[in-house]
């Protein structure tokens, strides 16, 4: 599923805060572990996850999804690891 402009406008906003304002907690930003964090941004059809991390001073996008559970997938959490890995992180 792709986000309209709107959407995508909404999950800018809330990756800006968290690099302009980090460490930030919920309901912005959260800790998945081994390395990962999670930004949630309130969209219309649910809720936005990015889950990201980061290396030095930079914020590093590895995934993105519509919320539809109550807990990230675990298989969104592996994803968003092996990229992690492929890069070098």
């Amino acid at each position: 599923m792709s986000l309209d402009i709107e959407d995508r406008k909404t999950v800018g906003k809330d990756l800006l805060k968290i690099e302009e304002g980090y460490p930030i907690g919920m309901p912005v930003c959260r800790s998945l572990g081994e390395g990962l964090l999670e930004c949630r941004s309130n969209i219309k059809h649910g809720i936005a996850r990015v889950i990201f991390c980061l290396s030095g001073t930079q914020m590093i996008a590895l995934n993105g999804s519509i919320k539809k559970t109550q807990q990230t997938p675990r298989q969104e959490i592996e994803l968003a690891l092996k990229r992690k890995w492929e890069m070098g992180l």
